[in-house]
C-alpha cells in the first residue's frame, strides 16, 4: 500500500503593518514678556507670522511660573518691569530644570553697550532695541537660530 503524500499548506498570508503618521511637528512656543500691553500686542503679531504659538506675561514673576508649568523654544523679554526686572528672569530662568533651553532676545530700549553687555552676560541669546519691526527682529532671530 502506497503512502499519500502530505498535504501541501499554503503559507501564511504575511501582515504588513500599515504605515503609521508620523505626529505632526509640535509647534514652536513663544513667551512675550511686557508690562506694555502695546508693546505685547505689536511683538505677539511679528511673532504668530513666523508661525509661533504665542503666550504672554506682564512681568518677570509671571513669566517664571509659566516658564514652570511649560518651558517655550523663544522669549522675548523687556528689560524694565515691575515685580522682577529681564535681568533677574533671565538669570533665575537660566536655573531651572529646562532653563538652558529656550532663546531669550531682550527688546528694550536700553541701547548703551554697558546694557548689552549685561544682558547677554546674564544669559540672553541676543538683544534687540526698540522700537523695532518686523525685519530687525527676524534678523535678529536667525542669527540665534529661532526664526
Amino acid at each position: 500500500m502506497a503512502v499519500a503524500p502530505a498535504p501541501v499548506r499554503a503559507p501564511a498570508p504575511v501582515t504588513i503593518p500599515a504605515p503609521v503618521a508620523a505626529a505632526p511637528p509640535r509647534q514652536r512656543r513663544c513667551l512675550l514678556v511686557d508690562d506694555s500691553r502695546v508693546m505685547r500686542r505689536v511683538a505677539h503679531r511679528i511673532i504668530a507670522d513666523l508661525g509661533y504659538q504665542v503666550i504672554e506675561a506682564e512681568n518677570g514673576e509671571e513669566a517664571l511660573a509659566r516658564c514652570k508649568v511649560a518651558m517655550p523654544d523663544l522669549i522675548l523679554l523687556d528689560w524694565e518691569m515691575p515685580v522682577m526686572t529681564g535681568v533677574e528672569f533671565v538669570a533665575a530662568l537660566r536655573r531651572i530644570d529646562g532653563g538652558v533651553t529656550p532663546k531669550v532676545v531682550f527688546c528694550t530700549s536700553k541701547a548703551e553697550s554697558i546694557d548689552i553687555y549685561q544682558g547677554i552676560g546674564a544669559g540672553a541669546d541676543e538683544y534687540v532695541t526698540k522700537p523695532f519691526d518686523q525685519k530687525m527682529l527676524l534678523a535678529k532671530l536667525q542669527r540665534i537660530g529661532a526664526a
